[in-house]
């Protein structure tokens, strides 16, 4: 395949995880405004706990999302099922922007907000392993580390644009008063015009040889999985478990860190938050190129042990951080560590299984572990503040980093002993 076309391919294929984490960043962070418009007056904080408990739901939703979505991928193409998962993202940014509030319609408010929530859950669950598979396999051999790396490139970008929407919106366009009345809505329609120029976008991409090849192997694929391949996808939840934990502490929650524990300004936070996510982005793609020369085994292992020597340490000194560039310091060292978990587990995991249940083998049991260990990384962390033992959450993250180290450790380096074979493109 041309330079060019393969490049194309690499964009359609990872530019769902934009949209996917624009939305997530965009639903958590403007829920301060909509909350109110979904739910009953009774209290600001009773609002606020039905909004994240219907976000639960939908961050629940994801293994089944990954189950279906994979399915779908092995038996009907990579294509396909990143079509369809763009589709169901699309979908709910449209019914969240456009659905009335409580007052208009009652309670059909909340019951449509949570419909929403499930469709977005599924498209989530199923984005990852669709789009590593289809990422993987587009790559080739030589270069599958570095163009693979590019899923977590396009996430990184949803969560700044998502971020720079926020502070848009909040600084120089709206008023709060406009933000609670109708502002809120913004976001969500731009997401579903992001998910529209996405799907334009997958609709002109090739679909791998891989899949072509593979696509008459197997008919019962859950079942091939589960027979055929459960060594695989335990460790695909042993591969995810410290890496999820560790990415979701120094992304999502550590802006909420440096505000409740640091005692930072919000807007200070904020800054600090979007300045490392730029650099952590532009870490992948030089991460992702390294594993091509000296493999995957020897990231991982690095991302583990230096995890496991410096969690407590950075998230300690973070923790009592003025400075802000002391701790801009502190955030990119970890972030480094993390690269080497993030810019190459998408390939990782696809070149552990063969075509015709590689989709169903990455998006299953990546979206369960994830949905028990990183989507509760933050509610932890605030537990365990709450409680008054935040440190604990230091070692509970190198606890979660040493159990996939030791997966790690005894895991062969899938450069090598990759099940794609010949299976190319």
């Amino acid at each position: 395949m041309k330079q060019g076309g393969k490049l194309g391919s690499i964009l359609g294929g990872s530019i769902g995880n934009l949209v996917e984490w624009y939305d997530w960043y965009a639903y958590s962070a403007f829920t301060l405004y909509f909350s109110k418009a979904f739910f009953p007056n009774s209290s600001p904080t009773a609002q606020l706990l039905n909004t994240a408990a219907i976000f639960a739901v939908g961050f629940f939703m994801r293994p089944i999302g990954g189950w279906l979505l994979g399915w779908y991928a092995d038996r009907y193409g990579r294509k396909t099922a990143l079509t369809a998962s763009i589709l169901l993202m699309c979908a709910g940014s449209l019914i969240i922007a456009v659905t009335p509030g409580y007052a208009a319609i009652g309670i059909a408010a909340p019951a449509l907000l949570l419909f929403a929530r499930l469709l977005q859950g599924l498209s989530v669950g199923g984005e990852y392993g669709a789009s590593a598979t289809y990422l993987s396999e587009m790559a080739g051999a030589t270069h599958r580390g570095f163009w693979s790396s590019f899923q977590y490139v396009t996430l990184i970008m949803g969560q700044l644009i998502a971020l720079g929407v926020l502070i848009a919106l909040q600084k120089w366009l709206l008023t709060p008063e406009q933000l609670d009345a109708w502002g809120w809505r913004i976001p969500f329609v731009i997401g579903a015009i992001l998910a529209v120029t996405a799907l334009f976008i997958r609709t002109h991409i090739a679909e791998t040889r891989s899949f072509e090849e593979g696509r008459a192997f197997a008919r019962n694929r859950t079942w091939a999985l589960l027979k055929d391949h459960p060594w695989q996808a335990l460790q695909v939840v042993g591969l995810t478990l410290g890496g999820t934990v560790a990415f979701y502490t120094y992304t999502t929650y550590m802006q909420k860190f440096l505000v409740n524990t640091t005692g930072w300004s919000k807007n200070d936070a904020t800054t600090l938050s979007a300045l490392t996510l730029c650099l952590y982005m532009l870490l992948q793609p030089a991460f992702g190129a390294l594993s091509d020369r000296i493999g995957r085994r020897p990231l991982l292992i690095g991302f583990g042990m230096l995890g496991v020597l410096f969690t407590v340490p950075i998230m300690s000194a973070l923790a009592t951080a003025q400075d802000f560039w002391t701790a801009f310091g502190l955030v990119m060292a970890a972030l480094v560590i993390v690269s080497g978990y993030t810019s190459i587990n998408a390939v990782v995991k696809a070149e552990l299984f063969p075509s015709h249940v590689r989709a169903l083998g990455v998006a299953l049991p990546y979206a369960v572990a994830v949905s028990v260990f990183g989507g509760s990384a933050e509610y932890v962390a605030l537990w365990l503040k709450n409680a008054g033992h935040e440190s604990h959450f230091f070692w509970y993250v190198t606890a979660c980093i040493a159990v996939s180290l030791l997966v790690y450790v005894f895991t062969a380096d899938t450069r090598r002993a990759s099940a794609f074979g010949s299976d190319e493109t």
